[in-house]
């Protein structure tokens, strides 16, 4: 792991620790998960046993307090090994912080602790159907009947959305022309009656999968809203900004990884009596995009750095979600071919490239992010959305 201005030497320690076990544990299954599409709850297990999983969370739900940046350097090194069991990391910092700053203490305590420990898979459920990137645009509905909610509708390419023991779901409490102010979000445990999920086939990420949720008069307490009712939307979205910054460490580690094996085959590499690194067609995009993996691995660890401090991150969260996906995805590619058909062949590289693409669609698009950076920039007035 190389040193910055970011990762002093106690993260650097955490890192290393974090590489070891992903190296000797993660990396073994890598091919066999992608084939099987079953996440590994023992492993799961482990990463909880070491502290690897939301360690930013306060102790008091479980957690170690480390901050942000810490889940970021654990993070991507579990994703240099799997990026589908890196989602792990991901889903519990996510959820564990709308959980922590919104929940009922009582109530989210033994869940939180439950996710640290690496025994409970949570699912973010804000998709629908025809929503996409318009994610104020709900239909799933919440009905108040005493101390319960009544839950009805669809969530659709939800991660995880079959292994989940519970999910944060978003669902409509006022009317549709309310829009995002009419939205409320619940916990809600995933073996509760009525709910039913199926499981896309997809084309990267298999082991931790995508599909749709199914909601049939599901009886939630009213215990387990998360923030204010109505106001869940603008609440709970703010925790995405940390995600968006994870996310992009999480696909980096695949091109960083990538990168690495690719110079060391071109310098061994020979072709017309010289290494294949000799020839500026093969070596200068490599150079090239290992300078730009490189600066935008920063941008995300100063994003993390920003939020521990408390300082405004939104923009250069969104930059991080729209710039790191396309750059990994571009980075990986070019590896695969300096492989020639080796890469080509189903093997470590292709699934690597197949993995990543799917960030370009999930978790927020590119058009949406550069949409925040620009309010961020000229303020929302100006941009005219």
């Amino acid at each position: 792991m190389n040193r910055n201005p970011y990762i002093d030497d106690d993260l650097m320690a955490v890192a290393e620790q974090a590489r070891r076990f992903a190296t000797d544990r993660v990396a073994p299954g890598f091919l066999e998960r992608d084939q099987t599409r079953v996440l590994d709850r023992a492993l799961m297990r482990e990463m909880g046993e070491l502290g690897f999983i939301a360690p930013e969370l306060p102790e008091e739900f479980g957690g170690q307090g480390l901050g942000c940046l810490a889940a970021g350097v654990i993070h991507e090194e579990i994703a240099r090994a799997d990026l589908s069991i890196s989602y792990i990391n991901l889903l519990a910092s996510l959820n564990g912080q709308i959980l922590s700053q919104h929940g009922q203490p009582g109530m989210v305590k033994p869940w939180l602790e439950r996710l640290v420990r690496g025994e409970a898979l949570f699912a973010i459920a804000l998709t629908e159907p025809r929503g996409g990137s318009d994610a104020g645009n709900l239909r799933l509905r919440f009905e108040r009947i005493g101390n319960e909610y009544v839950v009805n509708g669809e969530k659709a390419s939800i991660s995880a959305a079959d292994q989940a023991d519970a999910a944060i779901v978003f669902g409509r409490t006022g009317s549709v022309e309310s829009a995002a102010r009419g939205i409320t979000a619940l916990l809600i445990p995933m073996d509760l009656p009525g709910i039913t999920t199926n499981r896309f086939d997809c084309h990267g990420q298999r082991a931790i999968g995508r599909g749709s949720i199914f909601f049939e008069n599901v009886r939630v307490p009213a215990t387990y809203r998360l923030g204010d009712e109505n106001q869940g939307f603008a609440q709970v979205m703010q925790g995405f900004d940390f995600s968006r910054a994870l996310i992009g460490l999480q696909v980096l580690a695949v091109a960083r990884v990538a990168l690495e094996e690719a110079w060391d085959y071109v310098a061994q590499r020979e072709a017309f009596g010289k290494p294949l690194s000799a020839f500026q067609g093969v070596s200068h995009p490599l150079a090239e995009l290992d300078t730009q993996v490189g600066a935008a691995r920063l941008l995300c660890l100063q994003t993390l750095w920003l939020k521990d401090r408390g300082a405004p991150h939104g923009a250069e969260a969104a930059m991080c979600k729209w710039w790191a996906p396309k750059l990994a995805y571009d980075a990986v590619h070019q590896c695969l071919l300096s492989f020639g058909h080796g890469g080509y062949d189903r093997g470590v590289m292709e699934q690597r490239l197949r993995d990543v693409l799917g960030f370009q669609i999930g978790d927020g698009t590119a058009q949406i992010m550069k949409t925040i950076v620009a309010r961020a920039r000229a303020g929302r007035a100006a941009v005219g959305v």
